[in-house]
Protein backbone atom coordinates (compact mmCIF):
# COMPACT_ATOMS: atom_id res chain seq x y z
CA UNK A 1 0.00 0.00 0.00
CA UNK A 2 2.81 2.37 0.53
CA UNK A 3 4.97 1.56 -2.37
CA UNK A 4 1.63 1.97 -4.41
CA UNK A 5 1.36 5.70 -2.80
CA UNK A 6 4.67 6.51 -3.59
CA UNK A 7 4.34 5.69 -7.47
CA UNK A 8 1.16 7.43 -7.25
CA UNK A 9 2.94 10.64 -5.71
CA UNK A 10 6.10 10.50 -8.38
CA UNK A 11 3.81 10.03 -11.29
CA UNK A 12 1.86 13.58 -10.56
CA UNK A 13 4.80 15.41 -10.18
CA UNK A 14 5.10 18.58 -12.85
CA UNK A 15 2.06 20.15 -14.75
CA UNK A 16 0.60 18.55 -17.91
CA UNK A 17 1.63 20.36 -21.38
CA UNK A 18 -1.90 21.12 -21.18
CA UNK A 19 -1.87 23.16 -17.91
CA UNK A 20 1.18 24.83 -19.48
CA UNK A 21 -0.06 25.70 -22.40
CA UNK A 22 -3.45 26.97 -21.06
CA UNK A 23 -1.22 29.85 -19.06
CA UNK A 24 0.49 30.77 -21.37
CA UNK A 25 -2.59 31.70 -23.64
CA UNK A 26 -3.66 33.50 -20.48
CA UNK A 27 -0.55 35.40 -19.59
CA UNK A 28 -0.51 36.45 -23.66
CA UNK A 29 -4.02 37.78 -23.29
CA UNK A 30 -3.56 39.78 -20.31
CA UNK A 31 -0.23 40.86 -21.88
CA UNK A 32 -2.30 42.28 -25.33
CA UNK A 33 -5.31 43.99 -22.80
CA UNK A 34 -1.83 46.11 -21.21
CA UNK A 35 -0.32 47.16 -24.39
CA UNK A 36 -4.04 47.88 -26.01
CA UNK A 37 -4.90 50.29 -22.84
CA UNK A 38 -1.25 51.52 -22.85
CA UNK A 39 -1.46 52.26 -26.50
CA UNK A 40 -4.88 54.50 -26.04
CA UNK A 41 -3.25 56.63 -23.47
CA UNK A 42 -0.45 58.06 -25.45
CA UNK A 43 -3.01 59.20 -28.16
CA UNK A 44 -5.16 60.44 -25.27
CA UNK A 45 -2.16 62.50 -23.79
CA UNK A 46 -1.59 63.71 -26.77
CA UNK A 47 -5.08 65.10 -27.63
CA UNK A 48 -5.30 66.99 -24.19
CA UNK A 49 -1.73 68.48 -24.85
CA UNK A 50 -2.72 69.96 -27.97
CA UNK A 51 -5.92 71.22 -26.03
CA UNK A 52 -4.01 72.47 -23.20
CA UNK A 53 -1.54 74.47 -25.56
CA UNK A 54 -4.46 75.38 -27.46
CA UNK A 55 -5.91 77.09 -24.53
CA UNK A 56 -3.20 78.61 -23.29
CA UNK A 57 -2.47 80.25 -26.28
CA UNK A 58 -5.75 81.77 -26.36
CA UNK A 59 -5.64 82.93 -22.86
CA UNK A 60 -2.36 84.51 -23.42
CA UNK A 61 -4.00 86.53 -26.66
CA UNK A 62 -6.57 87.96 -24.77
CA UNK A 63 -4.53 89.07 -21.75
CA UNK A 64 -1.84 90.90 -24.59
CA UNK A 65 -5.38 92.45 -25.87
CA UNK A 66 -6.59 93.64 -22.39
CA UNK A 67 -3.00 94.87 -21.84
CA UNK A 68 -3.22 96.60 -24.87
CA UNK A 69 -6.49 98.19 -25.50
CA UNK A 70 -7.90 95.49 -27.73
CA UNK A 71 -5.14 95.13 -30.29
CA UNK A 72 -4.33 91.95 -31.04
CA UNK A 73 -0.72 90.61 -31.59
CA UNK A 74 1.46 90.66 -34.69
CA UNK A 75 1.90 87.07 -33.88
CA UNK A 76 2.60 84.45 -30.82
CA UNK A 77 5.82 84.77 -30.62
CA UNK A 78 4.76 88.53 -29.86
CA UNK A 79 3.89 86.76 -26.59
CA UNK A 80 6.81 85.42 -25.57
CA UNK A 81 8.74 88.35 -25.47
CA UNK A 82 7.78 91.78 -22.69
CA UNK A 83 7.23 95.36 -23.05
CA UNK A 84 5.90 98.38 -21.32
CA UNK A 85 2.87 96.76 -20.63
CA UNK A 86 3.62 93.17 -19.41
CA UNK A 87 4.51 90.03 -20.42
CA UNK A 88 5.70 87.80 -21.44
CA UNK A 89 2.02 86.27 -21.57
CA UNK A 90 3.32 82.38 -22.88
CA UNK A 91 7.00 80.68 -22.17
CA UNK A 92 7.22 79.37 -25.74
CA UNK A 93 5.09 79.29 -28.69
CA UNK A 94 2.97 76.10 -29.29
CA UNK A 95 3.76 73.95 -32.42
CA UNK A 96 2.42 75.58 -35.51
CA UNK A 97 1.22 71.81 -36.70
CA UNK A 98 -1.37 71.77 -33.66
CA UNK A 99 -2.20 75.82 -32.99
CA UNK A 100 -2.43 78.45 -35.82
CA UNK A 101 -2.71 82.01 -35.11
CA UNK A 102 -4.32 84.49 -38.19
CA UNK A 103 -5.78 88.30 -37.49
CA UNK A 104 -6.10 87.79 -33.80
CA UNK A 105 -7.69 84.32 -33.95
CA UNK A 106 -6.13 81.08 -32.39
CA UNK A 107 -7.07 77.99 -33.57
CA UNK A 108 -6.38 73.94 -33.49
CA UNK A 109 -6.62 71.02 -34.96
CA UNK A 110 -6.58 69.23 -32.08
Amino acid sequence: MLQALRTRIRKSEGFTLIELLIVIVILGILAAIVVFAVGTTTSDATKNACKADFKSAETAVEAYKAQHNGTAPASLSTLTGSDSSGGPWLKEVPPTSEVTYASGVVSSTC
